[in-house]
């Protein structure tokens, strides 16, 4: 469900899975991870196959998770958006078509969001009775800022892609998000890679996010549907 090509100084992560607009199990997630980890590339471009982003969290796997389960599943979660993240190079996240709740999760965890005119985001847990929690609740309101965050998190509206970018959810409105990847890949890669750092290290407060993380984890384990008396 996972494909990554190599092309030139670009590794392109695709989820490969159209048929569920690119949703995402713990198969996915795991390769996901791996390819992420195995990359070396100065630029990762992470995009979705066919009319879709990515759907986020499969729900076919979401309804059956008692509480541990769910609570392993949203570490599970949290780690891959983590290991996107900490990618040693700049990770851009072509948005073309829907991106949903997990979606929106691990397009956070990315340096940039470029969207096409396509491009619609949304956080829409509550209305399962869950929310994101692959590490939402700490990246939205950075990027956003906090109150347009308990905006989008609690309404779970829907945005489309150029009030995404007033928002500064996403960076570019384009009609090829590719093109971004390309363009970072022409400037200096030692320059691109030590400044990728310090932007990181300046947010790298690991003791707030792992609390951050763990009060996710709680929260998607209480909410899990199977989890109910």
């Amino acid at each position: 469900m996972i494909r990554t090509t190599a092309a030139g100084d670009v590794r392109v992560v695709t989820l490969a899975r159209p048929e569920r607009r690119n949703a995402l199990d713990r198969d996915a997630l795991r390769d996901l991870a791996a390819s992420v980890a195995a990359a070396t590339e100065p630029v990762l471009y992470l995009r979705g196959e066919g009319a879709a982003f990515c759907a986020g969290a499969d729900l076919s796997v979401v309804r059956d998770l008692d509480a541990a389960a769910a609570a392993e599943f949203a570490a599970l979660g949290q780690r891959v958006a983590a290991t996107i993240e900490a990618y040693d190079g700049a990770v851009v996240a072509g948005i073309d078509g829907p991106a949903r709740g997990g979606g929106v999760e691990l397009a956070l965890a990315c340096d940039l969001r470029v969207a096409t005119p396509e491009a619609t985001l949304a956080e829409p847990g509550v209305a399962l009775g869950l929310f994101g929690a692959w590490g939402g609740t700490h990246r939205l309101p950075r990027v956003v800022g906090e109150s347009a965050a308990l905006d989008l998190a609690l309404s779970g509206r829907v945005v489309d892609a150029d009030e995404a970018r007033r928002l500064g959810l996403v960076s570019r409105v384009v009609a090829d998000p590719r093109a971004a990847a390309d363009d970072l890949a022409a400037v200096d890669h030692r320059a691109l890679r030590r400044l990728k750092r310090l932007f990181r290290d300046r947010r790298a407060d690991r003791a707030a996010r792992r609390r951050a993380e763990a009060r996710e984890r709680a929260a998607f384990a209480d909410l899990a549907p199977a989890a109910d008396p």
